[in-house]
């Protein structure tokens, strides 16, 4: 990814560290899918996929510790709007079910996975508070940035970061989705759209650009990313490619 520098040797974790205009006290990372021996990938983030949990849970600690943030709000995503209020205590509990999570507590990684669905990454410009967002297209129609996006002060000046996504020439839909997204933001995200010319009432949608418009309408404008493509990078899980696979974490915290 252009806008990424990669990082990681010897025996760490590679990752990407996303190049956007947060304050300098906030901090983001996203995992890498590294082919193994598995169907998961070396470093599976994900409970969920069918991959060991005692090796899941390797994973995340090693993460952990590599970015020296002790506290991580890891979810249960459903494809839903539910926000989590993160602490050092929800973090000890089982993940909860949501699909974002946010905090003003320093130290504490705010995480969701993907595999093809949208990471964004949002904080404010006075560096106080910071949040992830799941936005697969279901949870993006049915308004998971706008609940996220309310947990902000109304004064503030939120910034988002688009993480990697399925791309506008991979992600074909069905009708129902583009009926959704009029319904939900407009006619102005028909735009988003791109008929199939083999598929009737088949469309090539561009999640980020929908992603974009609806943070607009909320007034977000700095909004970095959003250039990547799962499907056909394969430095990045993709249930589209590969439906046995594992998901990346897309991380964002606030530093001491």
């Amino acid at each position: 990814m252009s806008n990424n520098k990669a990082a990681g040797v010897g025996s760490e974790m590679p990752l990407l560290f996303p190049q956007w205009t947060a304050p300098a006290n906030v901090r983001t990372a996203i995992t890498l899918a590294v082919p193994d021996a598995t169907a998961y990938g070396a470093y599976n983030m994900a409970m969920h996929v069918g991959d060991d949990a005692v090796r899941v849970q390797a994973h995340r600690d090693a993460l952990a510790q590599q970015l020296k943030v002790p506290y991580w709000q890891w979810l249960e995503q459903v494809h839903g709007v539910d926000v989590v209020q993160a602490s050092a205590e929800t973090c000890a509990l089982p993940a909860p079910q949501a699909d974002a999570c946010t905090t003003s507590q320093v130290n504490l990684a705010c995480a969701v996975l993907t595999a093809d669905c949208l990471p964004v990454l949002l904080c404010n410009q006075q560096g106080t508070r910071v949040a992830a967002v799941h936005a697969g297209w279901r949870g993006l129609a049915a308004g998971v940035l706008l609940k996220t996006h309310q947990h902000f002060d109304a004064s503030d000046t939120v910034m988002a970061y688009l993480g990697p996504a399925i791309g506008p020439a991979a992600f074909e839909v069905g009708a129902e989705v583009k009926k959704a997204f009029v319904q939900a933001l407009g006619a102005c995200a028909a735009e988003s759209f791109v008929p199939n010319p083999h598929k009737p009432t088949h469309y090539f949608a561009n999640l980020y650009a929908l992603a974009r418009l609806q943070l607009a309408l909320l007034g977000v404008t700095a909004i970095s990313g959003g250039q990547a493509c799962t499907v056909n990078d394969s430095q990045f899980y993709s249930y589209r490619r590969q439906p046995v696979t594992g998901r990346f974490a897309s991380a964002i915290w606030l530093a001491d």
